[in-house]
């Protein structure tokens, strides 16, 4: 299957992988990986063809809505974690628990929290690494250049605000799938 991948990916759409692409150090056995820009369906399967070149295992949540029959068969074998957004649980310790008693667990998120333009990202994947104390791992959706760059471990700090200027600086000059929402 990864050939199948490898094939689509590389040679077939033309993307290519750029930086840190060594899954198996320990620091990264357990991580959150945002996905920036977010802005169209297609970054899904950008996504799913990235984790099956790097042959790295990730999930993903969505809202539960999309988890039904048959397609809930296929993005839970996928890796997908369905989230009841109506719900008034934390979802931030909820996410974050899922790290525990687990060996190896990276879970992928957009920190728009939405495929339109947005001004202000959520915090939820922020607060989800810092519970969970694992680094957050950051990857473009550049379809300019269709390029996915791949950032080294980043360990949240006691400061929010510097910790969101360092990361928004990875993501600058790249455009997603549609550039208006990037």
């Amino acid at each position: 299957m990864r050939w199948l991948s490898k094939l689509i990916y590389y040679k077939i759409l033309g993307w290519q992988v750029v930086g840190n692409t060594n899954f198996s150090k320990d620091s990264i056995k357990k991580a959150v990986i945002i996905a920036a820009p977010h802005t169209s369906w297609h970054d899904f399967y950008i996504g799913v063809l990235l984790r099956s070149v790097l042959n790295m295992k990730a999930h993903f949540i969505a809202k539960k809505e999309l988890f039904v029959f048959p397609f809930g068969l296929f993005f839970k074998s996928i890796g997908g974690v369905p989230i009841d957004r109506n719900t008034s649980e934390n979802k931030v310790e909820t996410i974050a628990n899922l790290f525990k008693g687990k060996e190896e667990f990276r879970i992928a998120l957009s920190p728009e929290g939405t495929r339109k333009k947005v001004k202000i990202w959520k915090t939820g994947f922020y607060h989800i690494a810092k519970k969970a104390q694992v680094p957050i791992i950051m990857f473009t959706l550049d379809f300019e250049n269709k390029q996915n760059r791949i950032s080294e471990p980043f360990f949240t700090t006691d400061d929010i605000e510097s910790d969101f200027k360092f990361m928004h600086k990875f993501y600058e000059g790249v455009n997603g799938k549609i550039p208006e929402y990037s």
